[in-house]
Order: structure tokens, then C-alpha cells, then sequence
């Protein structure tokens, strides 16, 4: 009971509900025995772990009141060096694919560092890197193709224990990890540069050192979320994770992440991606039942068109929230002032 009135009281309480509407719709349209299908759940987190750890690593960046638009072109930046890598330099794969995820975390970082010491608003930074990082995506391959060991791309679809997904394995360490984070005074120093940057620096917090880290961990998720998708689809694409930058802006704000930071969960986060996927899946379902009608125009409009009504709802009833917490500290100082 707790646990709800906490949640009822937080900010991730909109995309809670927005989530479990969806869930519910999807649930509706697909039927109940086809969505709890393990082999259904398992192909449809095959697909989506990329951009729910995007949409993680996007968070961790908007807890300090950061945006990086480039973190959708960051994925396919890991994605077309663990495609080349072992070819390129003559290593192994789980070398190249090691390497690939080291590299994109020093992009990540680089994003930090330029921020921090050139004073480049965030949003205008990341969007001069979407075009940076294509052109190295391009120059490492120029059109979509590659090869990926097979074996790869089945331990991926694998179940492990004939139950659990791989990629579900993947998320809940993703989890633990924010877990651990949430224990270190790395968090902390975000959350405060979030509140008041000026504030954090005064009281003694190195922010460039925390903006540098925090940008490193975000490039870690986005690098995994790369190797996801190689081993999800077997192939290289230089520009196809660009769209996933502005999701992942989307879904954090649709679960509740505040744009201007300091404070937050990676649940809102995951509350968020989760309403898209089922929005997006949901409208899949409801042209299957109108033959002919579907074009990926239709289902991109209607599907962009819920989000957005979603997105204006979460707006609104975190609006609604801030009022009632505001109107309820002002009659707790009324009372206290009264005795």
C-alpha cells in the first residue's frame, strides 16, 4: 500500500498509467494467450532492447537536465563497428565487439567533455554530433549489409532455460546496474547538477568530472543497445538508429523524467518505451483487421499521433501533480504557522 501511494505521488505515475492502458489495449487486440506466448514475448523483447536501452541511457542524461539527440546515430555507431571491427583489424569477434563498445563510450564521453568545457548547450551539441558520427558511420559502411556469425544471432533468440529470453537477461542487468548506481554518490552529484548546476559546483561537487561519467555510463547502455540490435538483425545499417534519439527524449518525458532534471527513476523511463511499444504494436494489430488498408505512412501517423496525445497527457498530469504537492505544502506552513 505504501509502495502505491509513493508511486501515485511520483512522477513516473503518468507513464505508469499510460503504460498499463496500452498494455491493456494490446492485450485486448492480440488476445490473451497469444501475448503471454513465451515465444511471442521473447521476439518482442528481441526487438525492442535496443531502444529500451537507448531510452535508459537518454534518462541518466536527462536526470542532470542534459538531452543528447545523437544517441540514436551513438547505437549505430556501435553497430557498424562490431560488424567490421573483427574484419578490419584481424581479431576476434568478442574482441571487435569489445572494442566497439569501449569506442562508443569515448564518443559518449567526447559529447561531455565538449559540453563541459566549450559551455555548448547540450541539444545544439548533440545535434552537430548526429552528423559527425554519420559521416564515421558511413566512412566505416557505406550502405546497410555486413556479416555477422549466426551462432551470434541465435544466442540471442536463444531461452535460456527454455523460459527466459537472452535479451531479458540483458535488461535486468541493465537494472542491477542502475541499482548499484543508485547507491554511489555519482547519482547524487547528477541529481543535484539537475536541481541547480551553480549550486552543485559551489558546494564542492566536481560537475565536469560527473557530466564526463555520467555521459560514459550513457554510452555504455547505448553501446550494449548496439550489440543488441547487430545480434537482433545480423547486419550493419550506418544510419538506422538515428529515429531513436528523439523516442527515447519522448518516452522519458511520457514516464515522467522532468527535461530541466534533478530527480527521476529509470522506471519512468522504462514506463515510458513501454507505452510506445505497445501503441506501435497495438495499431499493427488494428490494420491486420482492415485488409488492404495498412501502409507504413497510416500506421506511422497513427501511431506518432497517440504517442503525442500521450505525451501532452504526462505534461499535464505532471502539472496537475506539481499543483497539488505545492497546494499541500502551502497548507502545511499555513498550519504550522497557525500553532
Amino acid at each position: 500500500m505504501k509502495r502505491l501511494t509513493k508511486l501515485r505521488l511520483s512522477p513516473a505515475y503518468s507513464g505508469f498509467l499510460l503504460m498499463m492502458i496500452s498494455l491493456f489495449a494490446y492485450i485486448i487486440l492480440r488476445g490473451p494467450a497469444a501475448f503471454f506466448n513465451i515465444n511471442n514475448l521473447a521476439s518482442l523483447f528481441k526487438n525492442y532492447t535496443p531502444i529500451i536501452l537507448v531510452t535508459m541511457a537518454q534518462a541518466f542524461l536527462m536526470f542532470m537536465g542534459y538531452i543528447d539527440i545523437s544517441i540514436g546515430a551513438q547505437l549505430s555507431f556501435a553497430n557498424v563497428l562490431a560488424v567490421n571491427l573483427p574484419t578490419m583489424l584481424g581479431v576476434p569477434v568478442w574482441l571487435g565487439w569489445l572494442l566497439a563498445l569501449v569506442l562508443t563510450m569515448l564518443l559518449a564521453s567526447l559529447n561531455g567533455l565538449i559540453i563541459s568545457y566549450l559551455r555548448i548547450p547540450a541539444l545544439l551539441e548533440s545535434f552537430a554530433m548526429i552528423f559527425v558520427i554519420r559521416g564515421i558511420n558511413l566512412a566505416i559502411q557505406p550502405k546497410p549489409g555486413g556479416h555477422v556469425d549466426p551462432a551470434i544471432n541465435r544466442a540471442y533468440d536463444r531461452l535460456l532455460f527454455g523460459f527466459l529470453p537472452t535479451s531479458v537477461v540483458i535488461l535486468a542487468v541493465a537494472l542491477l546496474v542502475w541499482m548499484l548506481l543508485k547507491r554511489t554518490t555519482l547519482v547524487n552529484h547528477l541529481f543535484a547538477i539537475g536541481a541547480n548546476e551553480r549550486n552543485a559546483y559551489a558546494s564542492g561537487i566536481n560537475t565536469i568530472r560527473t557530466k564526463v561519467l555520467t555521459y560514459a555510463i550513457a554510452g555504455l547502455f547505448t553501446g550494449v543497445a548496439g550489440l543488441c540490435y547487430t545480434a537482433a538483425y545480423a547486419t550493419g545499417n550506418p544510419i538506422t538508429g538515428e529515429i531513436y534519439g528523439l523516442q527515447s527524449i519522448s518516452a522519458c518525458i511520457i514516464g515522467g523524467v522532468p527535461m530541466a532534471g534533478g530527480f527521476g527513476t529509470v522506471f519512468s523511463a522504462l514506463f515510458g518505451i513501454s507505452f510506445q511499444i505497445f501503441v506501435k504494436d497495438s495499431v499493427v494489430q488494428v490494420f491486420k483487421m482492415l485488409p488492404g488498408v495498412y501502409t507504413t505512412y497510416w500506421h506511422n501517423l497513427f501511431t506518432d499521433f497517440i504517442i503525442l496525445v500521450g505525451l501532452v497527457a504526462a505534461i499535464f498530469f505532471v502539472r496537475r501533480q506539481d499543483k497539488h504537492r505545492l497546494a499541500e505544502v502551502s497548507a502545511m506552513l499555513e498550519k504550522r504557522g497557525n500553532d
